[in-house]
């Protein structure tokens, strides 16, 4: 067996060495060459997973590190028989102290406690859900907006347009897809207050860049259009600007190398099935409250450092976001 592994997905290395002969290669390089003899591949989002690539592979399962699957063309796996397997769900709390550091920020800034502030919530998956359970028990008026889970469920999921018109600031948590590509653009901000806060922890393309440089609103955003070569007017716009990383904890890149490392485990009768990182603690979840939060988020993750960091040094974006050192998940 042959598998070729992104070398920027950590903890994985020495995994699978002794079953199968293991390439690793940066996310960008992978090349048809390669994966032509391969069986596995171990891939983020920047390996686009297409015929271009694959055509001709022996490839037989994709399992990608990340929660989206923006990257890999479903139709054209599932019709050459590829199983696809991605990391759902792997960094929803790293995602949440990242919003929640954002909150802390924009309090701060603005002078506002939770009780005072209306919290839209759009896609209430994994992550929009554990947002959601902070942001009540902190005293945020929520809002959900969350079209298929709405038609499944029920429930009092709001129109997208309702959210947007009644939420001081509006938090997005959906995969992208032809239904959530440019969600984010000049009909939506219209509808928002002027005052407002736009936070984009979901993919780039979720907002229309062109939209947000003549946003009113805050815009605190970790994933952009086209990286990594991000648009220096919205960079220099940004309240938060962060390079890609909200879900960059040392528990959500475990919980991730363990998801796939398992999937190919039972594809291959390995015995990995219950393999987890040595090096990494588990998170216990737990509550805290908003002031505790607020006093203790910075010590774990610094919103305004980082922010300065990349404005400084937005060429250094994807080593900025290769290299960044994984935060511990405390709550």
């Amino acid at each position: 067996m042959k598998v070729i592994i992104d070398s920027a997905i950590p903890y994985i290395q020495g995994i699978l060495e002794p079953f199968a002969e293991v390439l690793y290669r940066s996310g960008g390089d992978f090349t048809p060459s390669d994966v032509r003899s391969a069986d596995v591949l171990i891939i983020r989002t920047r390996t686009r997973c297409d015929e271009a690539l694959l055509a001709g592979s022996n490839v037989k399962l994709i399992a990608t590190a990340t929660i989206g699957f923006d990257h890999i063309n479903l139709a054209y796996c599932a019709a050459h028989g590829i199983e696809v397997v991605t990391a759902a769900g792997c960094n929803a709390a790293g995602v949440l102290q990242w919003v929640a550091a954002t909150l802390a920020l924009l309090s701060a800034e603005e002078g506002w406690q939770p009780h005072e502030r209306t919290l839209g919530i759009v896609g209430v998956g994994n992550v929009g859900s554990l947002v959601e359970q902070y942001a009540r028990a902190w005293g945020f008026r929520v809002l959900r907006c969350d079209p298929p889970r709405k038609e499944r469920e029920g429930g009092d999921f709001l129109p997208l347009e309702e959210v947007a018109a009644q939420a001081d600031i509006i938090t997005f948590h959906t995969p992208l897809d032809s239904t959530t590509h440019h969600l984010i653009d000049d009909s939506l901000i219209a509808l928002m207050p002027s005052t407002g806060t736009i936070i984009n922890a979901s993919r780039g393309e979720v907002a229309s860049t062109k939209a947000l440089c003549k946003a009113t609103q805050r815009l605190c955003i970790d994933v952009w259009e086209r990286e990594p070569n991000i648009d220096l007017a919205l960079l220099d716009k940004a309240f938060i600007a962060t390079p890609h990383i909200a879900g960059y904890s040392a528990q959500g890149k475990a919980n991730a190398s363990s998801i796939v490392v398992r999937a190919i485990a039972q594809h291959f009768a390995l015995p990995l099935t219950e393999w987890y990182p040595e090096a990494v603690k588990p998170t216990l979840r737990q509550p805290i409250g908003w002031q505790e939060m607020c006093r203790s988020i910075a010590t774990h993750c610094d919103l305004a450092a980082q922010t300065r960091i990349l404005k400084e040094h937005y060429v250094d974006f994807e080593a900025l976001r290769n290299n960044y050192h994984y935060r511990e998940e405390y709550f």
